[in-house]
């Protein structure tokens, strides 16, 4: 949008774009982050009588719906809120604990991206404990492609980012977190086939491991016959698996520590990623990483304390967020227009 223009013109070529609502506005500056149905203080300004605003008031929804409805309207209010305090935009992605990061979720951020400019400064509030890493390295490209080059991407953590939700975090500018904050190793996770035909996820690092002592064991002349029924069962192609697995998830994190928060800080980048794929350092793949220890790592951390007004508003929006899954495995995607529970 062009400069220069006051906001009654703006909003007049806004209002004309779009049908002519004078309930769906956007202005720039400040006011372009109050997509929202009533203003009452720009209203007054622009000459409204009181009974004018008043009527301006009122949902554009029909009384039950809006009644049933209220806890998401309540969020979106709560989400402008926070962008006018920070004055950036904000969309939201909540995952139940049985949700798995998958191609699944791609379509919703494009929908949370809908109206979100290029050069905008972007927040993500996420909570999720992993999944593909694949999808979390798509996400974190839709969303630097949605804001381009002169934009800015944040991620805010008010409870877990685990695994590829750790992926996602280290592909931003800087990582949003407060004294609930976690991420966590990303070494990759596999789904094996027992022996006794279960099917089991197990860390790619662990699995090597275990093959690897096994081996030794078979130099010694000292294996056991335990192990008989596993390497009957053994698929060789696994073991090149795992090797790939792991190499592509420490790539994938040095290439975006060095390409955003460390910006061509390469050697910076390699030995963060190679810390954060460590299973000799982080014994499991639940380890906590918290905003001290995140620091301690190099990553680009901004750290809030409990009682921070800001912090106070991401983590109420995140409590209801989260009150509001209704199973385990829901995800519930947010922006201040965009509400899809799936």
């Amino acid at each position: 949008m062009k400069h220069g223009l006051s906001n009654t013109e703006i909003e007049r070529r806004t209002t004309t774009r779009r049908g002519g609502s004078r309930h769906a506005r956007t202005l720039l500056g400040r006011d372009h982050l109050l997509n929202v149905d009533t203003v009452p203080e720009r209203r007054a300004k622009q000459g409204k009588t009181p009974g004018e605003t008043q009527a301006a008031e009122l949902p554009q929804q029909t009384p039950l719906f809006h009644a049933l409805e209220q806890p998401r309207y309540s969020r979106q209010t709560q989400i402008r809120e926070v962008e006018i305090a920070t004055g950036r935009r904000l969309i939201c992605y909540i995952a139940g604990p049985a949700a798995v990061l998958t191609g699944f979720d791609v379509p919703p951020f494009v929908d949370l991206l809908n109206d979100v400019n290029s050069g905008d400064g972007l927040d993500l509030l996420l909570h999720t404990y992993g999944g593909d890493i694949d999808q979390a390295e798509r996400i974190v490209l839709l969303c630097r492609k949605i804001i381009g080059p002169k934009g800015s991407f944040r991620v805010v953590v008010p409870d877990s980012a685990k695994s590829a939700g750790t992926l996602i975090a280290v592909g931003a500018d800087e990582i949003v977190m407060g004294p609930s904050s976690e991420l966590g190793p990303i070494d990759p996770q596999i789904d094996i086939t027992t022996a006794t035909g279960e099917h089991m996820v197990r860390p790619a690092q662990s699995f090597l491991d275990g093959l690897q002592e096994i081996v030794q064991q078979v130099g010694t002349g000292q294996l056991s016959s335990a192990y008989f029924p596993l390497l009957d069962k053994l698929d060789p192609a696994l073991i090149d698996f795992c090797k790939k697995a792991i190499a592509r998830s420490q790539t994938l994190a040095e290439r975006f520590l060095s390409t955003y928060s460390l910006k061509g800080d390469l050697a910076k980048a390699a030995a963060i990623a190679a810390e954060l794929v460590n299973v000799n350092k982080f014994l499991s793949h639940g380890a906590l990483i918290d905003a001290e220890e995140a620091k301690k790592l190099g990553l680009k951390v901004k750290a809030y304390d409990l009682v921070d007004p800001l912090w106070q508003r991401y983590w109420r929006l995140y409590c209801e967020l989260r009150v509001a899954l209704q199973n385990p495995t829901q995800r519930l995607y947010e922006s201040r227009k965009v509400s899809i529970s799936a």
